[in-house]
């Protein structure tokens, strides 16, 4: 692991420039420090005391419901205990949650700088395409707010990385997400694979990017079954699946329906492979899977990200997190979403400490610079912070990995397959050969096209 490890942080920029999309033309380089005029930890001019408003674009209703209150809690969780003991440039952080499940992500997004005026909103996802020129008007007359998200994985890789668009991704595109998993079916030995993926933005990105890198590896897709979401049965998606024989089934769809085919595939005889996408670790899925159908199959688990479990950081963040009950009666400290979310979070903050303001035109060139080398590593917020404010710089060494960002702002993940046990239980994440996925995803990228290389422009994907 350690080997592996010290390989992605000296090589994390290639590896995520080959997960995301190839940029629209060039574009500058990141900084690896501040200008001599903004000093490490310097601060803005008169601060001010006053609360930031950090505004979550949150999942409260819709299709994607059922993970609100948990992604919520990854939100809060080091808001509350972590940075707001300490924050940065001495503004608390204060939290709102805006559902985006009703009246969508672009009107979400509105309520929370026309009416919450936040400088940080978060979790900007797959909606982001329709509102885009807003936001790109927004940032050009009010350079903010910032844009740390989980869910960016639909948004081209070369759009971002910017202090005119400063969308921060904590893990790899939707593409590279949907190549981890037929990797692991070539890894297994299958030769013809089903993808089967609802009808949703992200979804159909990851099952194209599959589907792409079946081809790179030789792998027979036997049948691309692409449905509506929230169908209250997959009964003849999974009698086709058993009459089409494969031996693994490709699964881009949320928790509860992916569940629903297995278990209907389940009821029908059928024993597969199925991989499925980091959704899979909301409690949604076993909830609604059941263990009964897990002992029938070859192998049920999901394609995605894993922490590295042997760094100070893991050491800091799981008995923190574990510590706190009310953020985990969903699910633990070890699930994907909480701690990518951590991270990002955390790098945000500091960021903020190093360029010294909440403009966005300060903190984009900061999230290179407390991530990325030459600088002291450093793996929790406290000591990362107190070495800023000794005007240091400062590398910061997350619980998923490097803080190294792509230009176009995308963090640098471990790609893995998650298996799930008997007893529904997550097994030990299975690492894929970087070297191998690298060459896979630089193959199947694609790019959003843009009538000029640098925002604010117009781009199409």
């Amino acid at each position: 692991m350690k080997q592996r490890y010290r390989w992605l942080r000296g090589t994390a920029s290639v590896v995520t420039l080959a997960v995301v999309v190839a940029a629209c033309g060039p574009a500058a380089s990141p900084p690896a420090s501040p200008s001599p005029a903004q000093s490490p930890g310097s601060p803005a001019p008169s601060p001010s005391a006053e609360p930031v408003a950090v505004c979550e674009l949150a999942y409260y209703t819709g299709e994607f419901a059922p993970y609100g209150p948990a992604l919520t809690a990854d939100v809060v969780f080091p808001i509350k205990e972590v940075i707001n003991l300490d924050p940065p440039l001495g503004r608390p952080w204060e939290t709102y949650h805006e559902d985006l499940g009703t009246v969508g992500e672009a009107q979400a997004a509105r309520t929370c700088l026309e009416q919450r005026r936040a400088e940080i909103v978060g979790r900007t996802a797959h909606g982001y395409r329709t509102y885009r020129d807003f936001m790109m008007e927004w940032w050009q007359e009010h350079d903010s707010p910032l844009g740390p998200s989980v869910h960016g994985g639909a948004i081209p890789g070369n759009l971002g990385g910017k202090a005119a668009e400063p969308i921060f991704r904590a893990q790899g595109l939707d593409e590279a997400l949907g190549a981890t998993g037929s990797l692991y079916a070539e890894s297994i030995g299958a030769k013809k694979i089903v993808i089967f993926a609802t009808q949703v933005e992200g979804f159909q990105l990851a099952a194209n990017a599959a589907e792409r890198a079946a081809e790179v590896l030789g792998l027979t897709v036997l049948a691309r079954i692409d449905v509506p979401a929230e169908q209250p049965s997959y009964r003849a998606e999974a009698q086709r699946i058993a009459d089409l024989q494969p031996d693994a089934v490709i699964v881009q769809a949320g928790s509860v329906e992916s569940a629903t085919l297995i278990k209907q595939a389940a009821e029908a005889g059928l024993s597969l492979n199925w991989i499925g996408e980091t959704g899979w670790s909301q409690p949604e899925f076993i909830g609604t899977l059941g263990t009964a159908p897990i002992a029938s199959q070859k192998g049920i688990g999901y394609a995605g990200f894993s922490a590295n479990k042997t760094t100070p950081a893991w050491a800091f963040y799981q008995p923190l997190r574990d510590g706190k009950a009310e953020y985990n009666e969903a699910y633990g400290a070890d699930n994907p979403y909480a701690f990518s979310t951590y991270d990002l979070l955390v790098q945000t903050a500091l960021a903020v400490e190093y360029g010294g303001s909440y403009k966005a035109s300060d903190w984009a060139p900061a999230m290179f610079a407390v991530g990325s080398p030459p600088g002291e590593v450093c793996y929790t917020y406290a000591d990362c912070l107190a070495l800023i404010r000794q005007g240091k710089d400062v590398d910061y060494e997350g619980v998923t990995g490097p803080g190294t960002y792509s230009e176009g702002g995308v963090n640098a993940v471990f790609a893995s397959y998650t298996p799930f046990g008997p007893d529904g239980k997550e097994g030990e994440p299975i690492l894929l050969d970087a070297d191998r996925h690298l060459q896979v995803v630089d193959q199947i990228k694609t790019e959003a096209e843009c009538d000029r290389p640098e925002p604010p422009n117009k781009c199409s994907w």
